[in-house]
């Protein structure tokens, strides 16, 4: 696109009003029908998912409620996040497509100064990155040093011209200024090739200067370096690595050279190859993790698709919270050498603390995954992954007990597989994991078992510690007005995230229904009170909020929209702008199996109101029941010390009082 017409397209956005009219229009049946081979099953409709290799069909739509989901992926939403999945689309495309679909004209309203000044930005940045891609690309394929340089060390490492182009590897000239030069040329602002890193100022009058100024210089900072650009799960270009030349790198330890951290691109938050992987990964139910960009460029050349690369780095949270959107299996694929054993090992408590399922393959010595995938085919790679892959706890026992004939020094070995174990979520993986250990350390399996579960209560004291340090509130009794949420008890796994997820579905799909008629007020009036209006009114009264982010955001946004006339709160979160939420609601807004005509009688014989009400006590008693046990163990580690007992024991007294007037307002018996 053209830099000033894009400038021009920046500062306007589609209107909310032209929004509903195009999201008014879809028929999902029609939308998803262009894509997949649908047939009717009952009120819905059934075909096999697009999103990954399906045998029977799991992909349901709904006209009713315009929404679709798979029931093995989890992929689902709208016609608008369908369309952005299946089409690799941003979410304007999709709504363009849509109106273009159903003959709607495109509205688009003036962006506010703020607006304007902060989409303008990003998207000049990522304009401007997107320009240096070409731009690197072209001079590879048609520039006479690009050929001769660039394109001639791609070819020694075996790279093919196809896979040249699906990762768009580009050379940046060895001028320095080569790239700052053409970009001003064309259009571009100084501003905007320093904040994305493409260039690095040299001031003529102050080399420490950071103003840009009449007498600034801007350096290229990949000259003379072979492009790998960066994108990110939706194919925007985030960043570059460039890496010095076969024949520059005698001496040089920094043979790689990677775009700064910026608006766009924060490398703790993006994979390299992500997006030419990610249908791979859902396919394959599985991802490889590598450590280069060759790596992975290798195995997609030898025919191995589902592999990304963490460029040597320690893998975040937010790097395997991205893959886990796609698959929970991850095999970690190094070279056997020291830096491959202490990349596999680094990462692996945090992958399995997100429930995924981690196995290791290190190859040979002397071979990385780009090496060995040059030296077999794709199915001989497989092979050789299928049947030399190990669990981690084989990985971790072959490495840490291999020749220790030390008692002491195998007691830590054997404490350190413990510790990765008591990470795992799921309680019957971990106490699969457990057995298996037992039986491969050849230590006693009850043993394991009580080390394990003071691993656990060891970390889940240090997080009582740390939610009462960061609470610092004060406590509730049965007569207290006070905040329960000054507990301290806001973590997802301490609160009950099922009665979270039953109250925030309630909220969805029934937040505009009123359920209180003509309360009076506290000047005489009345009012009512809508679902949302009550949950909010309910919890804020204590100061509660959901433990989940994204819950708090929809009541919120419920609450203000839900007394406006003809607002279906339904509708609303399924054709709302934020995938996050739209997904959501989609997911609490679908059932896989259709109620028969007489249980859809039973079941709304159940008040409405009478359910929200249930869950909100539920959502009470699990507070107070967890604060029961936090005392207990309060208590436990306090032993004999009267001087700690005596309030703990106060405070037990008055907290069981109070679950014990929630439970029976619930109407369900508390053993004391």
């Amino acid at each position: 696109m053209n830099y000033e017409l894009f400038c021009n397209f920046a500062l306007v956005m589609i209107d909310r009003a032209t929004v509903d009219k195009i999201m008014d229009a879809v028929n999902i049946v029609d939308v998803v029908g262009e894509f997949v081979n649908l047939r009717k099953s009952g009120v819905n409709y059934k075909g096999l998912c697009p999103f990954h290799d399906d045998k029977t069909p799991s992909f349901m739509v709904s006209p009713a409620r315009q929404i679709c989901k798979c029931f093995s992926c989890g992929e689902g939403g709208n016609a608008v996040n369908f369309l952005m999945k299946h089409e690799q689309i941003t979410y304007p495309e999709a709504l363009r497509w849509l109106a273009k679909k159903y003959n709607i004209e495109i509205q688009e309203r003036e962006l506010s100064d703020d607006e304007k000044r902060e989409q303008s930005e990003r998207e000049s940045m990522f304009i401007i990155n997107e320009w240096a891609c070409d731009y690197f690309h072209n001079i590879l394929k048609n520039d006479v040093d690009g050929i001769a340089i660039g394109k001639q060390y791609f070819r020694s490492r075996g790279i093919r011209d196809d896979i040249i182009e699906k990762f768009k590897l580009g050379f940046a000239l060895t001028k320095r200024d080569a790239l700052a030069h053409e970009a001003k040329r064309k259009g571009y602002k100084d501003e905007f090739l320093v904040k994305t890193g493409l260039c690095y100022e040299r001031n003529a009058d102050n080399a420490n200067s950071q103003q840009l100024t009449a007498n600034s210089q801007l350096i290229d900072r990949f000259a003379g370096r072979a492009i790998f650009p960066w994108l990110n799960v939706s194919g925007k270009v985030v960043a570059f690595g460039g890496r010095k030349l076969d024949a520059a790198t005698k001496g040089v330890q920094q043979k790689y050279v990677n775009s700064p951290d910026s608006e766009i691109y924060h490398k703790e938050r993006e994979l390299y190859g992500i997006y030419q992987a990610k249908k791979a990964i859902v396919k394959e139910d599985c991802v490889y993790m590598v450590e280069g960009y060759t790596d992975v460029i290798a195995m997609h050349q030898c025919g191995l698709e589902n592999v990304v690369a963490n460029s040597g780095t320690a893998l975040s949270i937010y790097q395997i919270r991205l893959l886990h959107r796609f698959t929970p299996n991850i095999v970690l694929l190094y070279d056997g050498d020291e830096a491959g054993i202490h990349a596999a090992m680094r990462g692996t408590d945090m992958l399995l603390q997100e429930g995924m399922n981690v196995k290791v393959l290190l190859l040979p010595d002397g071979d990385d995954p780009d090496s060995f995938s040059r030296k077999h085919t794709a199915q001989q790679f497989k092979e050789y992954i299928e049947q030399h892959q190990t669990d981690f706890i084989e990985f971790k026992t072959d490495l840490l007990l291999k020749n220790v004939k030390d008692p002491i020094k195998r007691a830590e070995a054997i404490n350190n597989i413990v510790r990765s174990v008591s990470v795992i979520p799921d309680p019957i993986v971990r106490a699969t994991y457990i057995t298996e250990c037992s039986r491969r350390l050849e230590v006693n399996e009850r043993t394991l078992i009580t080390q394990t579960n003071k691993f656990i209560a060891g970390d889940k004291e240090e997080q009582r510690k740390i939610a009462e340090r960061e609470a610092n509130g004060p406590k509730l009794t049965a007569n207290s007005q006070e905040p329960i949420a000054n507990y301290g008890l806001h973590s997802q796994e301490e609160q009950s995230s099922e009665v979270e997820r039953l109250i925030i579905q309630n909220v969805i799909r029934h937040g505009e229904e009123v359920i209180f008629e003509d309360l009076e007020t506290e000047d005489g009036g009345t009012v009512n009170l809508n679902v949302a209006q009550y949950v909010d009114f309910d919890l804020s009264s204590d100061g509660l909020t959901f433990s989940t982010p994204l819950y708090n955001t929809i009541l919120q946004e419920a609450v203000e929209h839900s007394a406006e006339p003809g607002f279906k709160a339904s509708n609303y979160f399924m054709q709302h702008p934020d995938t996050a939420i739209s997904q959501l609601a989609a997911s609490l807004g679908i059932d896989r199996h259709q109620l028969s005509k007489s249980f859809e009688m039973r079941s709304s014989e159940t008040s409405l109101r009478q359910r929200v009400q249930h869950l909100i006590l539920d959502f009470r008693l699990d507070i107070v029941s967890q604060r029961l046990k936090t005392i207990q163990q309060q208590m436990k580690d306090a032993g004999a010390d009267m001087g700690k007992l005596r309030p703990l024991m106060d405070d037990y007294k008055e907290t069981l009082e109070l679950r014990n007037a929630l439970a029976q307002q619930r109407g369900s018996d508390v053993m004391v």
